[in-house]
């Protein structure tokens, strides 16, 4: 019983924080979203639940990876000094093999449920893990575009499931997601500015300054918000569900234009916490939309 334990405690501690939950939770909520949002039939709850594991585990895999490739970074930065990998507690080669392992067997399932499904979330996976993370992380500022680009494909590919082609709102979709990532990873380099510069990788407050920074994360929410709208108008969002998401989005327009204003720390950690709240109330009411 005390072996069970312990290797629980250990699976707990060393590594479940490898696949960053919440993170990996809201991009597959993001999947859930696209696919229920317009049903054009009752859902097939158990191709749903397909739709749900492939990304899980998929999307669990290219994070596990992106830790082992993002390792020594990890070391030099004050708020990732003790992921697991960082801190020296998991072995680099069997969370390599687990990350590969995942990401087989997720994208295995997702060629199981639909081809398209599986094209969109193979090139989810290739831009997260060998565009963002291994080529770009460390070179541009504008790595950011690409991480937002892959973190827009779950969404598209849970729409591509269930209309079994990509389409304009599945774009759509995608684009929220795409000006969302940017604007998330801006405000955190803005709170860590020291930790990116000490770990020598580039971001826009280091390359282009504060003010080019501060306008980028203006215009990023911006496009959020806009593009959010105009998803839900063509969704036809019942009358107090888009008035909801009308007013979440004047407030991140609101206070991502405060942030561009004054730029103080305390504003800006503000928008870093309620943008992500904001995404996640957003693709909620997506999903329930389906249910009309």
């Amino acid at each position: 019983m005390s072996s069970l334990i312990s290797t629980a405690n250990r699976l707990k501690d060393h590594y479940w924080p490898l696949v960053k939950s919440r993170q990996t939770f809201l991009l597959a909520l993001t999947g859930a979203a696209g696919c229920l949002c317009q049903q054009p039939s009752p859902p097939d709850w158990l191709r749903f639940s397909g739709m749900t594991g492939s990304l899980l585990i998929t999307i669990s895999g290219c994070t596990v990876l992106n830790m082992v490739l993002d390792r020594d970074i990890d070391r030099k930065m004050v708020r990732t000094s003790q992921r697991p990998l960082a801190a020296g507690q998991v072995n680099i080669r069997t969370a390599a093999s687990l990350g590969a392992a995942l990401v087989a067997l997720g994208l295995f399932w997702a060629a199981m449920l639909s081809m398209l499904y599986f094209v969109v979330i193979l090139t989810g996976a290739g831009l997260n893990v060998l565009v963002y993370t291994l080529w770009l992380k460390r070179r541009s500022a504008w790595s950011i575009l690409w991480g937002g680009v892959a973190g827009g494909m779950p969404i598209l590919a849970g729409r591509v499931l269930a209309v079994s082609r990509i389409d304009v709102l599945g774009l759509l979709l995608a684009l929220v997601i795409v000006c969302w990532i940017p604007s998330h990873s801006l405000t955190l380099g803005m709170l860590y500015s020291a930790d990116y510069l000490n770990a020598g990788v580039p971001t826009f407050l280091s390359v282009y300054g504060v003010a080019v920074t501060r306008l980028a994360v203006a215009l990023s929410s911006l496009a959020t918000a806009l593009l959010m709208v105009a998803a839900c108008a063509r969704l036809s969002l019942p009358a107090l569900a888009f008035i909801f998401l009308v007013a979440t989005s004047i407030g991140l327009v609101g206070l991502a234009s405060f942030v561009w204003a004054y730029s103080s720390r305390q504003a800006v950690s503000a928008l870093y916490k309620y943008s992500s709240l904001y995404m996640l109330v957003s693709m909620l009411l997506l999903a329930i939309n389906g249910f009309k």
